[in-house]
């Protein structure tokens, strides 16, 4: 008969300590968790045999009777003034419902995309308010150095998503690989082309040089192609603006295409391709390839109607949700947080969009 092993597979309790150091379970209680008077003897006996039996707290069971309050931001960009970043927004009130029984408690500070004295203005107040953790999108690099800087002196955790500056240790980031995603679009508007030909790398209404994650999509474009011979592909890098006017929009487009007429394809690098979609319909340019970002709805129309291609999506609602959560995961539960939380790089068609529409995280 084989020896029975009593702390294989067996949660090892307070009670268990208890038994074996001869002491109560209120004993063992406080000793555990740090609290009441005990002697050095005592405590030195409970945790050594804690040790011995490879005792686990139940870190769930602690938190639903901890009284603490955990205060968290989430430093993020206005929704108002673009679409996308209602996922994240989405994902952020999600985490905090369904953390709200651990005395989670987000507080959001929205700031203009397109205005960065807003964004310091918020970064500043998140500073300034001794919360546990914050969330935020660095979508302007430089100035969120500052804040990064000052956060991690603090020793405040801090996650970063949409953007990664890995420079700064934030305790996570979470997103897609930027680099990885320039790859993937290149290789699907690659295929089947014919050459000599051109495509397009469209940035709309971004300040490119202070966007790392843009940055990293273009390159990323470039160096697929940078394989093939010099005289095969020619890649253009243009950089459009009022992208919600639609006749200054339309004439920045006619004088790319006049002067490119053998442009096959647009990759478009944030969620803005519907405006460009928008030109190819109105010129019934169905031949031109269109490659973007995210599940909006400008872009599902254009997405069924032929116009764009192909989408990659982002997951904004997944990239809100496990930025809070992994905070979480670090101040309540104690777990060991990975660096990167890469989110999957899902390429959308018409033909399994329905597959995505209201999946959530």
């Amino acid at each position: 008969m084989k020896g029975k092993d009593s702390n294989k597979n067996t949660a090892v309790r307070i009670k268990d300590i208890a038994e074996k150091a001869g002491v109560s379970t209120g004993t063992v209680d406080r000793v555990l968790h740090n609290r009441g008077r005990v002697s050095e003897q005592v405590k030195e006996k409970v945790l050594r045999i804690a040790k011995e039996l490879n005792y686990e707290p139940n870190m769930l069971a602690r938190a639903l009777v901890s009284k603490r309050e955990y205060k968290i931001a989430a430093l993020i960009p206005d929704s108002t003034l673009d679409s996308y970043w209602g996922g994240p927004q989405e994902g952020i009130e999600k985490a905090g419902h369904d953390l709200k029984q651990y005395g989670v408690t987000i507080t959001q500070h929205i700031f203009n995309q397109f205005n960065v004295d807003t964004f310091r203005k918020e970064a500043e107040k998140v500073s300034e308010l001794a919360y546990d953790g914050i969330l935020t999108a660095p979508v302007f690099y430089r100035e969120s150095l500052t804040f990064l800087n000052r956060w991690k002196r603090e020793g405040i955790p801090f996650n970063l998503f949409n953007t990664h500056i890995p420079d700064y240790e934030p305790l996570a980031y979470i997103g897609q690989d930027s680099y990885q995603s320039g790859l993937l679009a290149a290789k699907m508007l690659h295929y089947g082309v014919q050459k000599p030909t051109s495509f397009v790398v469209a940035h709309i209404d971004e300040d490119v040089p202070n966007s790392s994650h843009l940055i990293k999509k273009e390159q990323g474009f470039q160096d697929y192609f940078d394989q093939y011979t010099s005289n095969e592909f020619h890649i253009i890098h243009e950089e459009l603006t009022h992208g919600n006017d639609q006749v200054f929009f339309a004439k920045q487009m006619d004088k790319i295409i006049t002067k490119n007429p053998e442009i096959s394809g647009f990759f478009v690098t944030t969620s803005k391709a519907y405006t460009i979609a928008s030109y190819l319909k109105s010129k019934n340019l169905k031949k031109i390839r269109l490659v973007g970002y995210d599940l909006l709805k400008k872009n599902l129309d254009f997405l069924d109607e032929g116009y764009i291609d192909f989408l990659i999506n982002q997951n904004p609602i997944g990239q809100g949700y496990y930025g809070i959560q992994l905070l979480i995961d670090h101040l309540i539960f104690k777990k060991e947080i990975p660096p990167i939380k890469y989110l999957p790089l899902d390429i959308i068609t018409r033909e399994n969009l329905h597959y995505y529409i209201n999946s959530g995280i």
